[in-house]
Parts: structure tokens; C-alpha cells; sequence
């Protein structure tokens, strides 16, 4: 195999090491402005973009996930990997392109498991990893808030009872 090749394979095996998914985009029709933008938008989510060759792909992901993705592996083809939420970029990714209007999701993987462009959409409209954590929070301090509540009724209602006595005298 030439060095060059080698290379890029290489190179594409520690883009996916990143993390433990990826998406396939096709991103033919954006220009180099609107790449940036997109490149600065991932960022935030802590997700890179990057144009890979399909053959590279091919041979540096894992070979069943390859198999389920040999389809979308067919013309301009970007992958965009790393971030700890995975809903996150691919909300991210949604809105970005819904704004756009030019490029689409191909398909990608979370995991072993490989994900269709509408798996893809549809773990866009899932709460991220920041929601979710304020949602397992407030679950968490319920129960002693209502504790709180629940021990506190008895000397409230003797409090209640003593005002309405003072003010009746």
C-alpha cells in the first residue's frame, strides 16, 4: 500500500477514535464559509468535521458497521466525530442543516449499533446530556424536599394555631 494512502487511513482511525460515534454527511453544495460555520457550530458541542475518502472509511471503521453503511458510502462524504453528547451534535447538525438547506445526514453509527439518517434525526429531538442531568437532579431532590415539607406541617400548624390565639386576644 502507498505511504499517502496508508496515511489517510491512519488519519481516519483516529478520527473515529474520538469518539464513540460518528456521522456521515453529505456535504456537496456548501462552500468554504459555510464549512467554517459548520466547523465552529460542532466546536462548541466539542464535535470536529472532517472530508474523508470513502475508501478510507471503508477500511478504518469497524468492518459490520461498514457493511450496514456500504450504501452511504457513495459521493461527497464528511464525517463528523468527537463530543461527549452525541444528541447534542446531531441537534446541532439538524439545525444547522434545516437552516441551510443544501446537505443531509447519511447515516452513522453510536456504538456497534448503526444508525440510519432518520435514527440520526430522531436522536436530535432527545433532551442532551445537560437536560438530562437537571432532570436526574430535580428527581433526586424531590423526595427530600417533600421530607422537608412533610416535617415541617406539624410546627407550622402549632405556629398557625398560637398567631390565630395572640391575634383573637
Amino acid at each position: 500500500m502507498r505511504p499517502e494512502k496508508t496515511f489517510l487511513i491512519e488519519e481516519a482511525k483516529s478520527h473515529l477514535k474520538k469518539s464513540e460515534y460518528f456521522f456521515l454527511t453529505d456535504y456537496k453544495g456548501i462552500d468554504a464559509k459555510e464549512t467554517t460555520e459548520l466547523r465552529s457550530k460542532l466546536a462548541e458541542r466539542g464535535a470536529e468535521f472532517h472530508v474523508v475518502k470513502n475508501s478510507s472509511i471503508r477500511l478504518a471503521a469497524d468492518a459490520n458497521v461498514v457493511e450496514s453503511l456500504d450504501a452511504e458510502l457513495k459521493g461527497h462524504t464528511a464525517i463528523i466525530v468527537g463530543g461527549d453528547d452525541a444528541t447534542g451534535v446531531a441537534k446541532a447538525l439538524s439545525d444547522y442543516f434545516k437552516s441551510k438547506n443544501k446537505v443531509s445526514v447519511k447515516g452513522g453509527a453510536l456504538g456497534e449499533r448503526t444508525l440510519s439518517a432518520a435514527d440520526i434525526k430522531q436522536l436530535a429531538t432527545l433532551p442532551g446530556i445537560e437536560q438530562l442531568r437537571a432532570q436526574l437532579l430535580s428527581l433526586l431532590n424531590t423526595p427530600a424536599s417533600s421530607l422537608v415539607t412533610l416535617l415541617s406541617a406539624p410546627a407550622r400548624g402549632m405556629v398557625t394555631v398560637l398567631k390565630a390565639k395572640a391575634d383573637k386576644e
